[in-house]
């Protein structure tokens, strides 16, 4: 039964037969098959069928909630009970979105030094795509903004705020102020983050209060991208103030805090909201409390 609502998962995840049975590891037709015996032991049909997959059922809609819930208390258990044999061990998948990418050392480095057998993966993404991604067993935990746009049924932890600077060369445009107001902003050439992502928008915001109309020239999802763009001394950005200081840049490149108003957004770690959560979710949360404690921002 576990290994079909995973399989059931799997397809609502991918919404295709074909890679979701890639994912899982098997063949389609013993995706297809499993998907029916499901269907038979409940005395429901889950699944929306045509030449190709439709969607779900309202049943399959909320068997999905179930076996989540199953899922995730069984690989809980799963790791308690490894956890009790071998002491914390096993692998953190991590989400975040851009701008936290930078931070992510902060929170893995003496996570890692207490427990030496955990490793990790960490992937950016958008804050959306971090909360699809918890929800569907993708990922374990990921960093996004707490207090801009909705999370959902999450456990979060507040870690440092994110505040906002002008990042340009100098003997460009504004590079000779110690500050700057969002209304400076008009008629720069600016490189900024792709609008999929949650900082953009909130740039967008800070920029439309003000009304202020901009021209950017460039847009990428990779803060790498921009900071080299920025590196050239061709194009200004708009990056949060901890970016700017954990990669630092040449003598000719300056940071000015953008003020009128000085914003501040919240970023920290979520990870599902269940009790109990498995020893490397709890753990991490514990880790991520400590270093809140600390808020390095």
């Amino acid at each position: 039964m576990i290994d079909k609502l995973e399989f059931f998962i799997a397809l609502a995840r991918e919404q295709h037969f074909g890679r979701a049975a890639e994912e899982c590891g098997i063949s389609q037709p013993t995706l297809s098959a499993a998907i029916r015996h499901l269907e038979e032991s409940l005395g429901v049909g889950l699944v929306v069928r045509g030449s190709r997959f439709q969607g779900l059922t309202p049943e399959g809609q909320r068997v999905l909630e179930w076996a989540r819930r199953i899922v995730g208390d069984t690989r809980t258990m799963r790791e308690e009970m490894r956890a009790a044999r071998k002491g914390l061990a096993g692998h953190i998948r991590l989400a975040a979105i851009p701008t936290a990418l930078a931070m992510v050392p902060k929170l893995t480095e003496p996570f890692q030094a207490k427990h030496p057998e955990v490793t990790f993966s960490v992937v950016s993404r958008t804050s959306l795509q971090v909360l699809s991604q918890l929800e569907n067993f993708e990922i374990d935990a990921g960093l996004t903004y707490l207090d801009n746009e909705p999370l959902g049924r999450v456990t979060s932890v507040p870690l440092y705020a994110e505040h906002y600077t002008l990042v340009t060369a100098e003997g460009t445009p504004l590079s000779d102020r110690k500050q700057v107001t969002w209304k400076d902003m008009a008629g720069l050439k600016l490189c900024l983050l792709t609008p999929d992502n949650q900082n953009r928008r909130i740039v967008n915001q800070h920029l439309a209060d003000a009304g202020v109309n901009v021209r950017t020239m460039l847009e990428s999802n990779s803060m790498v991208v921009l900071l080299a763009h920025v590196g050239t001394g061709h194009w200004a950005s708009i990056m949060p103030r901890n970016v700017a200081l954990t990669f630092g840049f040449s003598a000719r490149v300056r940071t000015i805090p953008i003020v009128e108003p000085a914003a501040s957004h919240r970023v920290g770690l979520v990870a599902t909201h269940r009790e109990p959560y498995t020893p490397l979710v709890s753990a991490l949360l514990h880790e991520a409390r400590n270093l809140g404690a600390i808020d390095p921002d």
